[in-house]
């Protein structure tokens, strides 16, 4: 079970961009980006106070969810501060025009130094976790993947990942399937959970056109301050 203590509150919340239509922060690890069942308070009311409390405004907070990242997962994620920009944030990533980078620790290095994996996924709604196949079966969607390894450290190896599909825990299902579980993740064959319960697979890097302005956004999430993470920083 997550720690509530490691979630984001306001004083710790990590905006790394911000403007009148658009705000991405940099997600802990056991943060949930929207509420659930658990009943544990989701980032984006942690966000709503931020604005709140930033820019004084009384009543309600308007922001629009564009993205998720599972709770073990840290690193980018983006709200829409205005109804004019959410539609068109969400049209961005429906057309796959949000490029979305993410790192991954893991203990096994995959066969090829980079490559592409195409599975077809099935989702267990019961367990909350996908299947990897080698080809379609009912009720499977493709998953599309481009992957480089990045850094050899001292007992781990540093990924890069591309997508080309978001779909249900992709990443984590597709390097296990090729014998590469991320650090820490248990649910996907990892041997042992990370101390806060956290996976290592950080979305790293999103780069994406402005829904207002059209200008070019490119930000970087920091890494989590950890010994592994702060080997990969370069």
């Amino acid at each position: 079970m997550t720690k509530k203590s490691n979630m984001s509150t306001k004083s710790n919340l990590q905006v790394i961009y911000e403007d009148n239509h658009v705000i991405i922060v940099n997600k802990r690890a056991g943060d949930i980006v929207q509420g659930d069942k658990t009943g544990d308070q989701p980032l984006s009311e942690v966000v709503k106070e931020y604005i709140k409390d930033k820019y004084n405004k009384p009543g309600n907070v308007y922001l629009g969810v564009v993205h998720r990242l599972d709770r073990p997962t840290t690193g980018i994620v983006m709200f829409s501060k205005t109804s004019k920009a959410l539609p068109r944030l969400n049209k961005l990533f429906a057309e796959k025009k949000a490029n979305k980078t993410y790192w991954a620790i893991v203990k096994n290095a995959p066969e090829q130094p980079q490559d592409t994996l195409i599975n077809w996924l099935k989702k267990n709604p019961k367990n909350n976790k996908s299947t990897a196949y080698s080809k379609e079966i009912k009720d499977s969607k493709k998953a599309v993947l481009h992957y480089k390894v990045l850094k050899a450290l001292d007992n781990y190896f540093l990924l890069e990942i591309e997508l080309e599909t978001g779909r249900h825990h992709q990443i984590r299902c597709q390097l296990a399937s090729i014998g590469s579980p991320i650090k820490g993740d248990l649910k996907y064959g990892f041997d042992r959970s990370n101390k806060d319960a956290s996976i290592s697979l950080h979305a790293r890097r999103l780069q994406f056109e402005h829904p207002v302005s059209k200008v070019p956004i490119d930000v970087k999430a920091p890494l989590p301050n950890d010994p592994i993470w702060n080997a990969c920083d370069h």
